[in-house]
């Protein structure tokens, strides 16, 4: 079966990908492979079907562009800083057997997710199902879920670069209107993705893909997490919040 192919595929890139860690002493490359692993796992599932209709090529290159893009935007980002600083918290805190604890916990764990996640891919691309208005669908929006994520990763980028930015809260653009863009962009690819799964007829039961993305994007390593850390490095973060939507794009209140 193709689903256990990818496993197979992600269980072998995962445990290369966590040697190469220990050898750099950076788990942050992990960031970097999770669009990577959804690009493999979609060509996969693609070149490993007898027979792919449009639906399969569709699907696997519009994964593709999520995330080549996003790879290729961690990779810039993270250029010459070393371990992110979450990374490096786990690492003191784990000590000595931080090694081992990494491969299950990090690397076997985002495996694992990565794995969940592209379930509409693995069991929606296959189907033989005519191309009807849910693919559609799924395309307009995860076409608007990428450029949002695009246009906002790019005014963020541009804000930063400017030195009068330094340590000030940006809140132009589409992060106006909501505090994580990048995030909400993500989470529109996702159900568009799953729309076009939903398309095949088969695969309806793949809606915890979008769900499982939603929920970590909102509550477990993306919104959460990420503002944390804002709030004690940035004073201006707290007026921010209390004006600006956390995920859903609206219009933003009182100062």
């Amino acid at each position: 079966m193709i689903p256990l192919l990818n496993l197979l595929v992600v269980a072998v890139a995962m445990v290369m990908l966590w040697l190469w860690s220990l050898r750099t002493r950076n788990v942050s490359i992990v960031d970097i492979f999770w669009g990577i692993g959804f690009v493999l796992i979609s060509w996969v599932t693609v070149l490993a079907s007898e027979t792919t209709e449009a639906r399969g090529w569709v699907m696997a290159t519009a994964v593709t562009l999520w995330g080549v893009r996003l790879a290729v935007h961690l990779a810039w980002r993270n250029a010459g800083k070393g371990e992110d600083y979450r990374y490096a918290a786990m690492r003191q805190r784990q000590g000595a057997r931080f090694a081992w604890w990494s491969l299950l916990w990090v690397f076997g764990l985002q495996g694992l997710l990565m794995w969940i996640v592209s379930w509409p891919i693995q069991f929606g691309a296959r189907s033989p199902a005519p191309w009807n208005w849910w693919d559609g669908a799924g395309l307009v929006l995860w076409t608007v879920g990428w450029l949002c994520e695009t246009v906002g990763d790019w005014q963020l980028a541009r804000f930063k670069s400017k030195p009068e930015h330094a340590g000030r809260v940006m809140d132009r653009g589409l992060w106006r209107y909501t505090r994580h863009p990048n995030y909400f962009g993500d989470f529109l690819v996702w159900w568009g993705v799953y729309l076009m799964a939903l398309a095949s007829g088969d695969a309806w039961w793949t809606a915890i893909s979008p769900v499982v993305m939603s929920v970590l994007l909102m509550r477990v390593s993306g919104v959460t997490l990420l503002e944390q850390g804002l709030r004690e490095r940035r004073p201006e973060y707290e007026a921010y919040m209390r004006r600006t939507s956390a995920f859903f794009p609206w219009w933003p209140g009182e100062k």
